[in-house]
Parts: C-alpha cells; structure tokens; sequence
C-alpha cells in the first residue's frame, strides 16, 4: 500500500505541474501536446511500476509507448465520443500498465494480469470520471491544492489494484 500511495502522490504532483503549465502558459490543445503530456505521465506511471518491480529502466522505457498508444486512443475516440473519449484512453493505460507489470516479473499469469488491469481502469476510471469536472469545463478550477487531491484521488485505485499483493503472494 506504501508504493501505491507515493505513486498517486507523485503522479498526482506531476499532473498538477502539467495542468499549472496548460494554464499558465496559455497552451492550445493540439493533438502532439497531448501525446506528449501523455507520454510524460505514462513515463511517470512506469517508473512508479518499474521501481514497485525493481526494475525501472525497461518500465521508464514503456512507460511513454503505453503514453502515445492510450493518448492515440483517445484523438481516435475524440470526434465520436469528444472528452468522453478520455475514459477509454485512461482505462486502457491501466491495463497495458498491468501487462508491463506481468513482464517484469510480477509471476502472475496473463488472466489475472488481464483482470488486474480490469479492476484498475474501472475503480480509477470511476475516481477520473469523479475529478473530471475541475479541468473539463471552462470554469475550470483555479486551485492547484484541489488539482493535486483530485489527481491523487483519481490515481490511487489504480495503483491500489496494480500492487495488491494476491493470495500466497509476497
């Protein structure tokens, strides 16, 4: 629990930069800033991950490829679903995060990796879908002590499902 609590905290630290710097710097939305700002929170993502396995250089190096493929995901939802189409990108992040975990060496097979993944991008796509309203709409929320909790809470299920310990497990 240790790990995933400092992984929600930091990612939530490092979202909370990002959204500072969206606003602060007045930046557009434009598809390459958004496969960026998701290649840099999944190298984050994946360096939490690569450390809880002892393994950080190979899962720093996944971490921005589950990035670009979740920040894909989500343009090529976009003009269908609009913003709705962020769901989808973050639950996909949860599950290739839960794969690269099996890859490193978590023993676990395919199945209950697949289902780890499941349960993390559903809880913390709830807890997303929860916080969403502080940068969605145009009043967004100025805050960045709200951003901050907002993030952690909408991390911190998925690293909760991520790093639970199984049955007979250490």
């Amino acid at each position: 629990m240790l790990y995933a609590l400092a992984a929600s905290l930091a990612l939530a630290a490092m979202m909370t930069l990002g959204d500072f710097m969206w606003a602060a710097l007045h930046i557009r939305h434009r598809v390459e800033y958004g496969v960026v700002h998701g290649a840099v929170m999944c190298l984050c993502i994946g360096i939490a991950v690569g450390l809880r396995a002892r393994r950080p250089l190979p899962a720093a190096t996944a971490g921005p490829i589950i990035g670009a493929a979740a920040a894909g995901t989500f343009y090529l939802l976009a003009p269908a679903l609009r913003w709705g189409a962020m769901f989808p990108a973050w639950m996909l992040l949860w599950i290739l995060f839960a794969l690269l975990q099996r890859v490193l060496g978590r023993g676990e097979g395919t199945g209950v990796a697949l289902k780890r993944g499941i349960l993390a991008a559903l809880l913390s796509g709830l807890a997303f879908y929860l916080i969403s309203d502080i940068w969605i709409h145009e009043a967004a929320h100025p805050s960045l002590l709200v951003h901050f909790a907002a993030w952690a809470f909408a991390f911190a299920p998925g690293f909760l499902a991520l790093f639970a310990r199984t049955p007979g497990r250490p």
